[in-house]
């Protein structure tokens, strides 16, 4: 037991700071696409901005309007951190 102990806390450190953030990540993510709603500004991974048009619950995919036109897209395309911070409310400082 006492050679194999080395592996188990491996593991365990692995899991706690590789794994579990990465988990609790992807569900913050899956819950932020499950919420997206029309009109909804947003900016794609690829950093084109734009705003919720439709969504498609059918197919995962989402049509954005941008400045040149519109874009059919999955909703995965869309950066949840961005969007965050595009939509976060202004801070006034004194």
């Amino acid at each position: 037991m006492g050679q194999f102990l080395p592996f188990i806390l491996m593991f365990v450190v692995v899991y706690f700071f590789m794994i579990a953030p990465q988990m609790k990540r992807a569900k913050k993510e899956k819950k932020f696409n499950a919420e997206l709603k029309k009109g909804d500004k947003v900016i794609t991974k690829s950093g084109v901005h734009g705003k919720v048009l439709e969504l498609n619950d059918k197919d995962g995919s989402c049509i954005i309007e941008t400045m040149s036109g519109k874009i059919k897209l999955e909703r995965s395309f869309i950066s949840m951190e961005l969007s965050s911070k595009l939509n976060a409310p202004a801070v006034v400082k004194k």
